[in-house]
């Protein structure tokens, strides 16, 4: 595998990296127990963005295998989801942590959220923030869904150096928030504290 060095999302902050069409980006759980609140827009146009929900309804299905795309709100492929080395449990239903999301939690002050992160990761590469936090691919998030519509939020299932790799079937932005949700459910691990991940671009 040839490309860029691996690169570090550190605990609880954000990063946006630029592919070209063609690009593969992979994300690695180092740790083995971090989810990854993950978005990709279209680089020309950012109001085309992966959506989850035109996703689910191009494919007739929840969420894409090796393979498959997932698709924007035009309904245009924009990431393939290439390989994915882990035991394939991942969340395409719940919204990412934000602002009002700690308030809801009653949190006392600010916190970092993953909407927090989108946004500063894309004022960091120049591109300003969306108008509002997109539904996210919650990569390696356990929230099983049961027969009577109950969520629940549990541990990942995943170890160290499971990863995920994808294809961008478009110039594009994805962001990357390594979630740092940390207020009493296991959602980053049994021991509930968020930890950094890495990615490559090549």
């Amino acid at each position: 595998m040839t490309g860029s060095v691996m690169q570090e999302v550190p605990a609880r902050k954000g990063r946006a990296a630029e592919l070209r069409k063609g690009q593969h980006i992979k994300m690695v759980n180092t740790h083995g127990s971090q989810v990854i609140d993950m978005w990709a827009f279209n680089a020309e146009d950012m109001i085309e963005l992966m959506s989850m929900r035109h996703t689910k309804s191009c494919l007739k299905k929840m969420i894409p295998a090796e393979g498959e795309a997932f698709y924007t709100n035009r309904r245009h492929p924009i990431l393939t989801w290439v390989e994915d080395r882990s035991p394939g449990v991942h969340d395409v239903v719940l919204p990412a942590c934000d602002k009002w999301r700690y308030i809801w939690d009653k949190h006392d002050g600010f916190h970092d959220s993953c909407g927090n992160n989108l946004e500063e990761a894309l004022r960091a590469i120049g591109r300003g923030p969306p108008p509002e936090t997109p539904q996210p691919l919650n990569l390696w998030m356990n929230c099983p869904i049961h027969d009577d519509g109950r969520i629940d939020y549990i541990a990942p299932v995943t170890k160290p150096g499971d990863h995920a790799v994808f294809r961008a079937e478009m110039d594009c932005i994805v962001v990357m928030s390594a979630c740092p949700y940390d207020l009493g459910m296991p959602i980053n691990g049994e021991d509930g504290v968020p930890k950094a991940v890495h990615y490559q671009v090549w």
